[in-house]
C-alpha cells in the first residue's frame, strides 16, 4: 500500500526541483534579454556606418562647406547646396512641436485626469486611429483641405498660389499629436496617486496638483513624447511632399519649401553617379539631426535631474 501524504508533506527533492527549474528560467531570461541589447546596439552601429560610408564619401567629394552651406541644388550643374533644405526642416519641426507639444499635453491631462471615464474612453480610441493613418492620407487631406485655404490667403496678398511651409507646419502639427499625446498620457498615468492626493490634501486645487505635481513628476515621460514627436516631424516625407511646394529656396511661410527628407524619394528615381550620393549624404545628415536631438534632451534631463 501506498503511503498517502497530506498537502503540507512536501519533499526536499520537490521544493529543490522548483528552485532549479527557477533558476534555469531566470538564466534562459537573462540571456533572452542580453541578446536583445545587444542586437539593438549592433542594429544602430550597422545603421551608422552604413550611412557614415554611403553619404560621407559625397559630402567630401561636393566640399562639406558647399554641402551644408551652400544655397543652390541643381544635379544638373552639380550643385548640391541643401541649407535652404536644411533651415525648411528645422523651422518646420521647431514650430510643429511648440505648437503641438502644449496641446498634446493639455489632451494628456484631461484624459488622464478630469475627463469623465465614458468621455475618455471614447476620445482616446479616437487619438490611437489617429496614430495608425498612413501618412499619405494627411497629405491627400492636407492637400484637399488645408493647400486651398492657405491658397485664399496667397490670393489675397497677391502671391503665387501653392504649397508652402505653413500647410507643411499645419500638416506637421495634425501628425505628431497623437504621439505626443499618448506617451505624455502614459506618463501622467504613471505617477503615484499619492502626490496628487497629498497636494489636494495640503489644500491645493485640482488644477494646481495637476500642473505644480503630476505634471513636473511625469517630466520624463513627456519629453519623450516630445523626441518621439519630433522624430517623427523630421523625418515625415509623403505628406510633406504632397503640401509644401518641393522649391528649393530660402524659407518663407506662405512660400513653397522642400525639406530635407523630400528631396530622397523626389529625385530617386532619376539620380545617379555624384547626384544619388549627395542623396545618401541628405540621409547621413538627417540622422546626426536625430542623433543631436536625443543626446541634447538627455543632457537637458540629466541635468535637471541632478539640479533637483
Amino acid at each position: 500500500m501506498k503511503e498517502k501524504r497530506s498537502p503540507g508533506n512536501v519533499s526536499y527533492s520537490s521544493i529543490s526541483g522548483r528552485g532549479n527549474n527557477k533558476a534555469i528560467i531566470e538564466v534562459v531570461m537573462n540571456i533572452i534579454f542580453f541578446i536583445c541589447g545587444i542586437l539593438a546596439v549592433v542594429s544602430v552601429a550597422v545603421i551608422s556606418l552604413y550611412m557614415i560610408f554611403s553619404g560621407g564619401p559625397a559630402i567630401f567629394k561636393i566640399g562639406i562647406t558647399d554641402f551644408l552651406f551652400g544655397s543652390v541644388w541643381n544635379p544638373d550643374d552639380s550643385q548640391f547646396g541643401i541649407l535652404p533644405m536644411i533651415l525648411a526642416s528645422i523651422i518646420a519641426t521647431v514650430i510643429a512641436v511648440l505648437i503641438a507639444l502644449p496641446i498634446g499635453v493639455l489632451v494628456a491631462v484631461f484624459l488622464s485626469h478630469i475627463a469623465p471615464k465614458k468621455l475618455a474612453s471614447i476620445v482616446r480610441p479616437m487619438v490611437d486611429l489617429l496614430a495608425g493613418i498612413p501618412s499619405v492620407v494627411y497629405g491627400l487631406l492636407g492637400a484637399i483641405l488645408i493647400v486651398p485655404m492657405i491658397f485664399k490667403i496667397q490670393e489675397a496678398l497677391s502671391m503665387p498660389t501653392s504649397g508652402c511651409l505653413l500647410s507643411a507646419i499645419i500638416v506637421l502639427v495634425i501628425m505628431i499629436l497623437p504621439t505626443i499625446i499618448n506617451v505624455s498620457e502614459t506618463a501622467l498615468r504613471a505617477v503615484p496617486k499619492s502626490y496628487y492626493e497629498a497636494s489636494t490634501g495640503l489644500g491645493g486645487s485640482q488644477i494646481q496638483g495637476i500642473f505644480k505635481v503630476v505634471v513636473p513628476a511625469a517630466k520624463s515621460g513627456i519629453v519623450a513624447g516630445m523626441v518621439l514627436g519630433t522624430g517623427r516631424a523630421i523625418g515625415e516625407t509623403m505628406a510633406v511632399m504632397m503640401v509644401a511646394g518641393n522649391a528649393v529656396i530660402f524659407p518663407e511661410l506662405l512660400k513653397p519649401v522642400r525639406l530635407l527628407t523630400v528631396s530622397i524619394p523626389f529625385e530617386w528615381a532619376y539620380s545617379s553617379g555624384l547626384h544619388r550620393e549627395a542623396l545618401f549624404g541628405i540621409g547621413l545628415v538627417l540622422f546626426v539631426f536625430i542623433m543631436i536631438i536625443n543626446f541634447a534632451i538627455n543632457r537637458i534631463l540629466k541635468g535637471g535631474k541632478e539640479k533637483s
